[in-house]
């Protein structure tokens, strides 16, 4: 009796998970925006076994937004994720993580990057975190599958306002985490608003190794991403451009730098006083993503607060620079 009770039991389990993957919705890529029926922003891909994973933070309209000043402007209050094999067909996962998942956490997700280690992935997340932190904070939570479940690493933030220098944002200098693995195995993390920050991470992708250093780039805003081509480092980031955020990104022959500084990459996005970029390659072809503020939803306009996550194509020089990007309403 036991057997079968057990037998049963493994039947309706694999029957819920089966029911579970099935129930995902999908939708077709038809341009730009690329998400269609929620507002989305700060997008941070990544590959793994073959599919592109796409995190974005999820920006919710309330009441009074349109009339909010001072950052109150951004309501996000979870993280959500969509994969695909070929950029054309994207699933839906749903929530994978929110600010009240860290129990130091009291709400304003911002923006977050997820990587790859040894079949774990760590999701480096800005969280406005409570006593006795009272700031904005850089946290990591680990699982074991890139749609989670996801639960905090150390049971602490692992970048904290009294480790950076107050510059020009003060309690919020800490965010926008981006995270990068190199060939050699180091792991890098950077992050900042006003001021660029960038530590080497210890192995177990949890803990900073060493100083965090201050990088000096033009106009440098928020919203660094970094990655690699062959033996060129590129770190990209929000700059300040004519009022409103532009993309620029500088290149360096080593994650120590010196960084060389290219200008823009891409100008600002339509209707969006703010841009993200999220750069990776994929099945032989880059791409930039970035949000605008173009899409409708629900009678609600894209605004500061209600962004709208997009992808267009991205190309290099035989020097290595990236060629700059025009944002479309085609897209991909």
């Amino acid at each position: 009796m036991k057997k079968i009770t057990l037998l049963i039991c493994s039947i309706c389990l694999l029957m819920g998970c089966s029911q579970q993957s099935t129930n995902l919705s999908t939708f077709k890529n038809t341009g730009n925006p690329l998400i269609k029926d929620k507002f989305t922003a700060d997008p941070a891909p990544l590959v793994y076994n073959g599919k592109l994973y796409l995190y974005v933070g999820h920006d919710e309209y309330y009441e009074g937004q349109d009339a909010a000043s001072g950052g109150k402007e951004f309501n996000i209050t979870e993280w959500l994720c969509y994969s695909t094999d070929d950029m054309q067909t994207w699933t839906d996962h749903g929530s994978v993580l929110r600010p009240t998942d860290f129990a130091w956490g009291i709400g304003e997700a911002w923006a977050s990057q997820v990587i790859e280690r040894n079949g774990k992935f760590y999701y480096y997340t800005t969280v406005q975190a409570g006593e006795p932190y009272n700031s904005k904070v850089v946290g990591v939570a680990v699982g074991d599958s890139p749609t989670g479940p996801f639960k905090d690493a150390i049971g602490k933030p692992l970048i904290t306002d009294d480790m950076t220098s107050n510059g020009p944002r003060g309690w919020w200098n800490d965010i926008d985490p981006t995270a990068f693995i190199d060939d050699n195995g180091e792991a890098w993390l950077c992050w900042g608003n006003g001021t660029c920050f960038l530590a080497k991470l210890k192995p177990n992708l949890i803990e900073i190794d060493g100083q965090i250093e201050e990088v000096d780039v033009p106009n440098f805003t928020e919203g660094p991403w970094l990655h690699k081509r062959g033996n060129i480092y590129y770190l990209t980031y929000a700059s300040m451009g004519e009022g409103r955020e532009t993309i620029s990104y500088a290149t360096a022959s080593s994650m120590k730098g010196p960084w060389t500084p290219h200008g823009e990459l891409t100008g600002m996005a339509e209707n969006s006083f703010t841009i993200h970029p999220g750069i990776i390659e994929f099945k032989d072809q880059w791409y930039l993503f970035y949000h605008n503020a173009v899409l409708t939803l629900d009678g609600h306009a894209g605004a500061i607060g209600r962004r709208s996550v997009c992808v267009d194509k991205l190309y290099y020089n035989p020097d290595g620079t990236m060629k700059y990007v025009e944002q479309t309403p085609k897209g991909i």
